[in-house]
């Protein structure tokens, strides 16, 4: 395994640290062991995060989706509801394709952890209240009919999380659907259900 030099000594060491813990688990691996694989000794390690599990959090937070939601909520959104379903959906399962290695790690290493399920969920949280804001824009420009926003926002990250899940250990999915068949279809349904 090799880190891009062009990368910054934290990126270095937060990449080396996620391919470790998704291949031996978090205690399968020492800081010397990811410090070493970044090219930088164990004491930068200590000096930039402090300890494994603050290298590990802030993986996540470095490069979970919750900054990218953001950004695509304030850029791209254009205020149809299939349009920007379809945005959502599509970016959602690049962004958890991408940290597949860390979701894994995620779900390992959720109750070994103190505190790290609680931090593991503060990126879906935040999507959750994007979503909520969406759907309650959404009905106040008449584009979306009287419904619980919270509920359908639920709905929709769960149906996404769940098609996630459905590939996460691998690129063969029980129903035999691709993934962009599935996008489609299901935001179809949904904007039908939803729309005025």
């Amino acid at each position: 395994m090799s880190i891009n030099n062009n990368l910054s000594n934290d990126d270095k060491l937060l990449l080396a640290a996620i391919d470790l813990m998704a291949e031996k688990g978090y205690n399968g691996v020492s800081t010397q062991e990811i410090a070493n694989t970044a090219g930088l000794s164990e004491k930068t390690l200590f000096r930039r995060f402090g300890s494994k599990q603050n290298l590990l959090e802030k993986a996540f937070d470095r490069f979970h989706y919750a900054e990218e939601f953001t950004k695509l909520f304030n850029e791209k959104i254009v205020w149809d509801l299939q349009t920007d379903l379809l945005l959502i959906s599509r970016t959602y399962h690049d962004i958890m394709n991408r940290n597949r290695k860390m979701i894994m790690i995620s779900i390992k290493e959720e109750g070994n952890l103190p505190g790290f399920r609680e931090r593991t969920q503060k990126h879906p949280r935040q999507l959750m209240d994007i979503l909520i804001n969406y759907f309650k824009a959404m009905y106040e420009k008449g584009k979306l009919i009287r419904t619980d926003p919270k509920v359908q926002a639920l709905s929709f990250m769960m149906m996404n999380y769940g098609a996630f899940m459905n590939n996460l250990d691998s690129h063969d999915n029980f129903l035999n659907v691709s993934l962009d068949t599935f996008i489609i279809e299901s935001v179809q349904t949904f904007t039908r259900a939803l729309a005025p």
